[in-house]
């Protein structure tokens, strides 16, 4: 399995647009490109914080070329409502004991 966390700034005023769309993205990389799903957190300074699993690297580098075109267009949009996206870790996962 692998895991990747990413970081979401997002312009104030936006989150909700952004955790409805994040919703229905991570459902399109599920559904369409081999994902295992994902968790949104949002730490205490304001931004979110992703917690994505994938079967393997393979299957999240060639993710978005699986996805139809409006989970692409949705995808555009949640990232236009982000100052900054960061890729914090993309890991192997070693042992895996969340419920």
């Amino acid at each position: 399995m692998y895991a990747v966390i990413y970081q979401f700034d997002v312009i104030q005023g936006q989150e909700n647009d952004f955790e409805v769309l994040w919703k229905l993205v991570t459902e399109a990389f599920i559904q369409h490109a081999g994902g295992l799903g994902s968790r949104l957190h949002k730490n205490e300074t304001g931004s979110y914080i992703a917690y994505a699993q994938w079967p393997d690297k393979k299957a999240w580098v060639t993710a978005r070329q699986k996805l139809p075109k409006t989970a692409i267009e949705n995808l555009q949009r949640m990232n236009g409502y982000c100052d900054e996206i960061t890729v914090l870790f993309n890991m192997d996962v070693k042992n895996d004991l969340l419920k």
